[in-house]
């Protein structure tokens, strides 16, 4: 895998790379504090995450959760997207 700044997990449990979070959404991270947040081009808050290194380290924390790339989409038909 090329060198990725990051993962955080989104809201359907996927893990995706904090450099291209997809649905036209940008990622914001604190890295001390391991925190991302999600936001729309504009700034409008969409979700927030923790901040992780690698995928190892999300296993680590007890997480199963699949690497998605940035053009798999966000949510589903019944979450109203």
């Amino acid at each position: 895998m090329s060198t990725i700044d990051g993962f955080f997990i989104d809201w359907d449990g996927n893990a995706r790379s904090v450099s291209d979070p997809g649905g036209g959404y940008l990622c914001e991270t604190d890295k001390v504090a391991k925190y991302v947040a999600i936001t729309t081009k504009t700034g409008t808050l969409v979700h927030e995450g923790t901040f992780y290194k690698t995928m190892e380290d999300i296993a680590k924390a007890g997480i199963k959760a699949a690497f998605v790339p940035g053009s798999h989409p966000w949510g589903t038909k019944q979450d109203g997207f």
